[in-house]
């Protein structure tokens, strides 16, 4: 049952959620812990699943999952109480997370609005993702089966992951495509979600222009003016100061 080695656990666990918002999120700057412990979903939803889990560990019935129902309603956030989370757990917002019964979280992950470490079809045994430390998942992934995302990876916003990602890889894309930002090691979160690669975009990028030169080259042999074609320019440059600030 629960000792004094037990609440100096916890204990020890909420300050790091809570330094965690503080580090994390813009917003939190200024605010006091108590004003985290009382306005932050994200922070209440990892505390309420830190006591489901304590719980559930110790094979108490019906209480794990209550508490975990409580807090979906609550925070709109919906934690599984046999989930395992490490600490300095981080969701921004949180609206609408979804995290599965054999998920496993490392310490200092981020997640935002909207992302779900769900399963696939009807199997049983382990088969959520595995996010190992410093991962970062932007608003609206979704991250299926029994995969691991590696240590220090980033997964884009929206992207679709049913794959293993391997340690300091950026995943972007339906479904996930790796790639590195600007080829170099990704380490801990950040909220530039704007200037990330997109392999699909520069292949297709690739495609026109090789295209426009071999129009160029028939209309040349055959002595026939070149048809202009239609241009295909980025919408915003790939280069430039960070959205997120800094």
């Amino acid at each position: 049952m629960f000792g004094i080695g037990t609440l100096a656990k916890v204990v020890g666990e909420v300050r790091r959620d809570v330094a965690a918002a503080h580090a994390r999120d813009p917003a939190a700057r200024g605010a006091g812990s108590g004003e985290i412990l009382t306005s932050w979903p994200g922070v209440q939803a990892v505390l309420a699943h830190r006591v489901a889990h304590g719980l559930h560990t110790m094979g108490v019935p019906l209480v794990p999952r209550t508490l975990s129902v409580v807090s979906r309603t609550w925070t709109g956030i919906e934690i599984h109480p046999a989930a395992t989370i490490g600490q300095g757990f981080f969701i921004d917002h949180g609206a609408g997370v979804v995290i599965g019964e054999t998920a496993e979280i490392g310490n200092d992950v981020t997640l935002y609005q909207g992302v779900t470490l769900g399963g696939t079809g009807f199997q049983t045994g382990k088969r959520h993702p595995t996010l190992e430390d410093n991962v970062t998942v932007g608003a609206g992934a979704k991250l299926l089966g029994a995969i691991t995302v590696g240590h220090g990876a980033k997964v884009g916003a929206n992207s679709v992951v049913i794959h293993d990602v391997p340690p300091n890889t950026t995943v972007v894309g339906n479904p996930g495509h790796p790639v590195r930002v600007e080829g170099k090691r990704v380490e801990g979160p950040d909220n530039d979600w704007i200037h990330l690669p997109d392999p699909i975009a520069d292949a297709i990028t690739r495609l026109s222009g090789r295209i426009a030169e071999l129009e160029g080259e028939v209309a040349q042999l055959s002595g026939s003016e070149r048809e202009h074609i239609a241009e295909v320019r980025p919408l915003r440059s790939a280069q430039g100061p960070s959205p997120a600030g800094g």
